[in-house]
């Protein structure tokens, strides 16, 4: 389980309270979306359970660990996965390399990726031949990237390399097509997976509807948790998303 406490988190440039005094538990095998109109700090929040940036004051514990001062490396070797809304591009580096780095978790890019880490590629919608060893620069679409990077989350769970993964917004940037497979793709975590926490940051109602529990945010504060027929009608009459 991981668990925040009281956190909160200040901007240092604009001294802006971003999130406010948040407490929340994330419970084993369940699938989380956190919710609610932009600028309510749920993509703060992510960044804070993933260690990019650091709280201003709280605590956040995985299994009972405090790792509120823990960096992003230290907090992906205890499981903690994280997919940005805007991926990372990284010349000189292949889709290949990503995934066996990321199936492994070995800093070996030069190493050949095996053959049933391959299909990661295919459950996000993307051809093996065409993508393999293609470098993860800007010769990929916005979208492309957002598939590659969710295929490398993807190897990170299916090889145990992660019991909690957060997905930024995954919908953003893709087509229709792409995102039912995500919708497959996210059944089948829930169904085969079931020591897994996935955390989606999302506005997209199909997601919305396969939650176990919706954590609506509003002005950098949790407004409401609880399930889709609990919070969805709450986000339908108020137009919070």
């Amino acid at each position: 389980m991981l668990k925040i406490k009281n956190l909160t988190y200040i901007a240092q440039d604009n001294n802006q309270k971003i999130i406010d005094n948040v407490s929340c538990d994330f419970n084993k095998g369940k699938f989380f979306v956190i919710t609610g109109e932009n600028g309510s700090g749920k993509s703060t929040l992510a960044k804070l359970i993933a260690g990019l940036i650091t709280p201003t004051s709280g605590q956040i514990s995985l299994d009972d660990t405090d790792i509120t001062n823990l960096p992003i490396v230290e907090r992906a070797n205890l499981g903690i996965s994280y997919a940005f809304q805007t991926p990372v591009r990284f010349k000189g580096v292949t889709v290949a390399s990503l995934l066996q780095v990321a199936a492994t978790g070995v800093d070996v890019l030069d190493q050949k990726i095996s053959p049933e880490n391959t299909r990661f590629l295919s459950l996000v919608g993307l051809s093996e031949e065409q993508y393999l060893h293609r470098e993860v620069n800007n010769s990929l679409s916005g979208g492309e990237l957002k598939r590659i990077e969710i295929a490398s989350i993807l190897a990170r769970i299916y090889n145990q390399k992660s019991n909690f993964a957060i997905f930024d917004e995954p919908e953003a940037g893709i087509d229709l097509w792409s995102l039912d497979n995500l919708l497959e793709v996210f059944a089948d975590l829930k169904k085969t997976h079931k020591d897994i926490t996935i955390v989606v940051i999302s506005h997209n109602q199909k997601i919305l509807k396969m939650a176990d529990q919706i954590v609506l945010m509003s002005k950098g504060k949790i407004k409401q948790i609880g399930t889709p027929n609990e919070i969805l009608p709450t986000i339908k009459e108020q137009q919070l998303c």
